[in-house]
């Protein structure tokens, strides 16, 4: 009989010890916690409108302010004089928030790129403003309009071609990117041929207030401008001017960093997308021949406005991660960990205490972003500098929900410009800092390449 046992023992360690990685796949760890991507704001809503809630643990007073700001979110603004959201224009490039973030997500890359959409491109010219911020193009700004209101011309056309690149992976299988270089097809006066541009699509919005109360320690911690420890990665916090506070601030939001919080974020896009005034930028963002509208009518929007919208930005729900227990999203998590892309797309945060929004504060969420600028390589790089960061440095983006795109919006269009038609296109776009991990992905098998991607399409 115990010669029995040990022979049993026996089999039972050598299945497995020398079991082979291939036939067996650990866990993801702390699986129900990376479930509730955003903590206790998370929802579990994975169809039309994953990305169009409030926070569940939303309080009374917040909610009620939250649905404000929603309804705000949503307005079309038109041509003043009017009696609701007056104000839009002279030149724009879209007339409501919703338009540039469908169902408060991705917006696509449209078929014509004069469409009224959520592309724009950002232009300065090189040098620095006061602020060591970017230099306005004069007679046009740091923002192309191109649309009009009635009787008005807009500032610009824009214009795109594309050049295919392919990328062979290590099986064989070829893949081809799509290279975009834009320029001004047409503009009412003559362009600068020294001024910069820089592409942009609306990214998703939801989430935003967990990233806004991450403390600026946590942030500045992961810093390692020197690559100090040698891995290749060296992120960098951006520092820009705040108009609320008039000092120089962390920068959190848009493709650069570029902005320190939702609300200047939320009361820019307001004056440079849709011409719009407010108390943070009350001077017309028309540089075009009408000077403005010539109205006297500016602040066009309010303090309030600003504050229900911010209010609803803050406290959108941020939807679960799903399939995590199945064999190959957990195949790909370790993939994904072995590529070191969580070098840079650092999966755990947590909040501080937020004032006046309890939901937000003191919460462990995954967002898979570290804050941080990133040299992305030359194939990524516009050449326009944004405060501290430099024209190949971008911020890490978040990729929760990421594989929900599809679903709500009905496109894979990624990247800051939308260059990239799937997640596997993105991971093909990466360069610079994030080299290696994108070689690591080229050199995997298709079923490995098929798992990291399903991974990252669960989160």
């Amino acid at each position: 009989m115990k010669n029995a046992i040990v022979v049993v023992v026996v089999v039972v360690f050598t299945i497995f010890y020398f079991q082979k990685d291939d036939d067996y796949t650990p866990i993801i760890p702390n699986i129900k916690q990376r479930t509730l991507v955003g903590g206790e704001t998370t929802m579990f809503e994975s169809g039309f409108f994953a990305f169009d809630n409030p926070a569940p643990n939303l309080g009374a007073r917040n909610l009620e302010l939250h649905l404000a700001g929603d309804a705000q979110f949503g307005a079309a603004f038109v041509t003043s004089p009017a009696p609701i959201n007056s104000g839009s224009g002279p030149q724009f490039n879209n007339t409501s928030c919703i338009r540039c973030h469908p169902k408060d997500g991705r917006t696509a890359f449209p078929d014509n790129i004069n469409d009224v959409s959520g592309f724009f491109l950002r232009t300065s010219l090189p040098g620095t403003d006061d602020c060591n911020g970017p230099k306005p193009v004069p007679g046009f700004g740091m923002q192309l309009q191109n649309q009009a209101n009635y009787g008005v011309e807009p500032e610009v056309q824009f214009g795109v071609t594309y050049q295919d690149i392919p990328v062979t992976f290590a099986d064989g299988t070829i893949v081809t990117l799509r290279k975009p270089t834009y320029y001004i097809a047409d503009s009412y006066i003559p362009f600068p041929s020294n001024a910069m541009l820089s592409p942009r699509l609306g990214p998703p919005v939801f989430g935003l207030g967990l990233l806004e109360a991450i403390t600026e320690h946590d942030i500045l911690s992961r810093e390692d401008i020197n690559d100090a420890d040698g891995d290749g990665i060296s992120g960098k916090a951006n520092y820009v001017c705040d108009p609320v506070s008039g000092t120089t601030k962390l920068g959190r939001f848009g493709w650069k960093a570029n902005t320190p919080s939702v609300m200047v974020q939320n009361a820019g896009a307001l004056h440079n997308d849709m011409g719009v005034t407010n108390p943070l930028f009350p001077v017309e963002s028309s540089f075009g021949q009408t000077n403005g509208d010539n109205l006297s009518d500016d602040p066009e929007e309010d303090q309030k406005f600003l504050d229900n919208t911010n209010i609803y930005l803050l406290t959108l729900a941020v939807p679960a991660a799903r399939n995590l227990d199945d064999p190959k999203v957990t195949r790909g998590f370790y993939l994904f960990r072995d590529a070191q892309c969580t070098a840079c797309h650092t999966p755990k945060q947590v909040t501080g205490n937020y004032p006046g929004i309890p939901a937000i504060s003191n919460q462990t969420f995954f967002p898979y972003t570290d804050m941080l600028l990133h040299d992305m390589g030359e194939g990524l790089a516009d050449g326009r500098p944004d405060f501290l960061a430099d024209g190949n440095e971008w911020k890490t983006r978040p990729l929760w929900g990421i594989g929900l795109t599809d679903i709500v919006n009905g496109h894979t269009d990624f990247l800051h410009d939308g260059r990239a038609r799937n997640v596997e296109e993105a991971i093909l776009w990466h360069g610079g800092e994030s080299e290696k991990s994108k070689q690591f992905y080229v050199n995997l098998n298709k079923e490995d390449r098929e798992a990291l991607l399903a991974f990252v399409n669960a989160i």
